[in-house]
This record gives C-alpha cells, structure tokens and sequence, in this order.
C-alpha cells in the first residue's frame, strides 16, 4: 500500500462525526465577513455602509497576484466595514452585515441539478476560479488559480488530490466523497482542463473503505482520474508527503510540487471549483466539522461564511468541562482564544477538546531518545531546533533545516519527555524567517 518513507505516526483517527450527513447551518441575523481568508494579501473592500448586497456580489476585490476574492455569503445591507479580532484575537479588517432575505446574484445558478458537460476552455476556467474566489480548503487556504498561471516551460505530469484526511477527528472530505463525489468528479476534470495534466490521482487513506469504493466505481466513467488507496498514516495529507506516496517523485527543499512536475488540490476544493466553473457560484460557504470526545451531537455543517462561530458552538451543546476550542484538527489547528469571531474559508473543523485532554503536561529534560527524529516525515532533528531557537541562535536554525517544518507535530506527539518541541520551532522558524528576509533586503 502506498505510503512515504521517513517518518510520520499513527495518531487515533477519532472519526466521531463520519456518521453525521451534512445539515445546512442556519443564516445568522448577521454576518461579519474578513477580507483576509487566504494566504497572501487582504482584499480591498468595494463596498460601503448602507449598501444593498446580494448571496455571492463581490465585496472585498483581490488586487495583489497572491490574494482571493472575496464575496457575500448573505443578502442584505452593509451595516459597518470595521476592524474585528479573528480567533486568535488579531483585529482584521470585515465587513459586517445585516441579513434581509436571502436572494442571490442573478448569474448564479442555485439548482441542485448536476451539469456534467464543461463548456468552458483552460483559460476561462482559470479565470472563474479566480473571480469566484476559490482558494485551497485543506488548511493553507491558498488561493487556487494561481497554481494553475504556468509559465510556458512548466508541465504537469500529475494532478494529485488530497482525500486523505490524516488529520484526527475532521471529517469533511469524507462525507464530500459519500455524499458529492458526482460534483467533486466534475471539478477534477475541470482541474485536469486547467491543468492540461494527463492523469489525476485521488489519494485516499484506507480507513474509508466506503468511500473508495463509491468513488472508484464512479470514476470509471472518467479514464483519466485513478483512485489510489493510500496507507493510514499522519501526515499523509500533506504535499511533499502525498507527492513521494503517489508519484515516487521528492520535491527539493525550497521547491514547489510544479518544479516536479505535480498540483495538489484538496478534495474538498474540487466540489468549490465544480461550483464556480458549472454554477458561477463563489465560496459563500464552508463544510465543516464540530467534533470532540465529550460531545453527544457531533456534526458536519455546510455554514455561511461570517456566521459567529458561537453559535455554532452553542447549536451541539457545550459540555461544562470542555478545556479547550480548535478550528481544525488536534495537529495543525489552532486554539480558539476568542469565541466572538467568525466562520471564514479554512475552518474545516470546530473541535471540543475536554480539561484532561487540553491540559500540557510538566516537560522534563530532553534524554534524546531519538523518538522526535523517528517522526518528522521532513527528516529534520526536532530536538536540536528547539534547543537553538530556545538559546535564539537563528543562523544555527537556518543551517539545521528549521525552514523546512512544515508544523505537524509529529515529533512534539510522540516525545516521552513532553518537551514543547513545535512550539519553539514554530518560534524559531519566524525568527529565522525574518532574519532571511532582512538580508536579501
């Protein structure tokens, strides 16, 4: 079974809410809308106080190269355009809305029906993704045309989707594979069209029988998409890793997966572009998952973006001994500090995380069991970049490969000595980051 080589662990998948069909979350009163959802620049608002919006009309225009679109999830009246605190806390720039109704932009198709034919060319397909805002739904939330803008050298041998979902207790992709693999199909060979590669490969781990099976008899009717059955094994989601199962192909450090030949979508964002290329409907909403080992109603909810993630929260009950809030899974999400924010693109998971599992242990000294080099699927030593970014010796980091971490935390999972590995490294890796910066200057 198809796997890559160094490293990784084997955390519990916690798949609480892959029994949960997708429910449509309700419209809040009001929604408050950041124009910053993606890697790369904020948009710039083109709206303004006691303006009438309708369900996909652009509000926040992407004028940098790297940036998205970004579009309102309601109709109504713009109520404010204001700075407000995200869920760590950071004031961004929004634009809060009051909800009237609900009537969507007139060229937007709202039917269920699916539409199979493409009508559009590569380039127009390029351009839909990028006036619909489609930015990746695996987490980076990177703004998806832009991928696809190659220069006239650059081929793609390989469109690579990730359907892995390694990371614990998410659950979003696999309900998208049970419940729209008709859609998510369609947007795979719009991507191949785009792409102009000859072949897609769906990585998904063996965990979800069920759904390879659905969706390798369903690709039968497309000779260039290939379902590959991956082993379960974190962080099989992620690139470079996903790249070396599928393909045997390393991607240097420092390079991107088109310098090997290769373009990875997350599932998940194929069923955004079958919607902006076949509906010319924009990222107005969200699937996501609200999970967590105390909880009685674990749910997948398909949520407008701006939606107070609160509510949210408030709609499966919060138990009384719950430690701690994540947007995203236990690995590479983040801790949600401020419960007064917003749904935004890459909020793929709300996790409930009790007192006894949020709780850090007391670290002790590093005794280099090894056990931190074992994991990290980058082939990095993790020990050695926490004591360097501890001591701040930056330049130390740079030649030990500290840039390198992509923050799994593999190696903080597994470490007997509970030492905060990919907390310094996090530190470090900025730090260094900086520091590179301030020189090429």
């Amino acid at each position: 079974m198809k796997t890559f080589k160094i490293g990784g662990i084997h955390p519990e998948d916690n798949k609480l809410a892959k029994n949960s069909s997708v429910e449509s979350f309700p419209i809040p009163s009001q929604v408050t809308v950041f124009l910053t959802q993606h890697l790369g620049a904020p948009a710039t608002p083109i709206v303004a106080k006691g303006d009438k919006v309708k369900v996909g009309q652009l509000i926040g225009k992407a004028e940098a190269f790297i940036s998205a679109n970004i579009h309102s999830p309601v109709s109504g009246t713009v109520n404010k355009i204001d700075m407000v605190a995200d869920i760590s806390g950071y004031k961004k720039q929004a634009v809060v809305i009051d909800v009237e109704g609900d009537e969507w932009c007139e060229n937007i198709d709202t039917t269920p029906e699916l539409k199979t034919e493409i009508t559009l060319d590569k380039q127009a397909i390029i351009n839909r993704m990028k006036d619909c805002g489609i930015v990746g739904l695996g987490g980076a939330c990177f703004p998806t045309h832009v991928k696809y803008m190659l220069r006239p050298e650059q081929k793609v041998d390989f469109l690579l989707i990730n359907a892995a979902e390694c990371e614990p207790y998410i659950t979003t992709d696999y309900r998208l594979l049970l419940e729209k693999a008709d859609e998510c199909l369609v947007g795979i060979q719009a991507l191949l069209i785009a792409s102009d590669a000859p072949i897609a490969c769906i990585g998904i781990e063996n965990n979800k029988k069920d759904a390879i099976a659905i969706l390798t008899d369903k690709a039968k009717k497309y000779p260039q998409i290939k379902v590959v059955e991956l082993k379960t094994k974190y962080p099989q989601g992620a690139e470079k890793q996903l790249i070396k199962a599928i393909t045997k192909r390393e991607v240097p450090n420092g390079k991107l997966p088109i310098d090997v030949g290769c373009i990875v979508n997350n599932f998940t964002t194929t069923y955004a572009v079958y919607e902006a290329v076949q509906k010319n409907k924009p990222i107005v909403e969200i699937f996501t998952t609200v999970s967590g080992k105390m909880l009685e109603n674990r749910k997948n909810f398909r949520v407008r973006i701006g939606t107070p993630i609160d509510s949210i929260m408030k709609s499966v009950g919060i138990p009384e001994n719950t430690g701690k809030f994540i947007s995203g899974g236990p690995m590479m999400g983040k801790a949600i500090t401020n419960l007064n924010s917003f749904a935004v693109k890459g909020m793929s998971s709300i996790l409930f995380m009790d007192m006894s599992e949020a709780k850090r242990h007391t670290s002790s000294d590093c005794i280099r069991c090894g056990k931190c080099v074992a994991a990290c699927p980058m082939g990095l030593q993790p020990y050695k970049l926490q004591i360097l970014s501890e001591l701040e010796r930056y330049e130390d980091c740079e030649q030990f490969g500290i840039m390198n971490c992509m923050e799994c935390g593999c190696c903080q999972f597994g470490c007997p000595a509970f030492r905060p590995i990919l907390d310094y490294v996090r530190v470090g890796k900025n730090k260094t980051g900086l520091m590179i910066r301030n020189r090429q200057k």
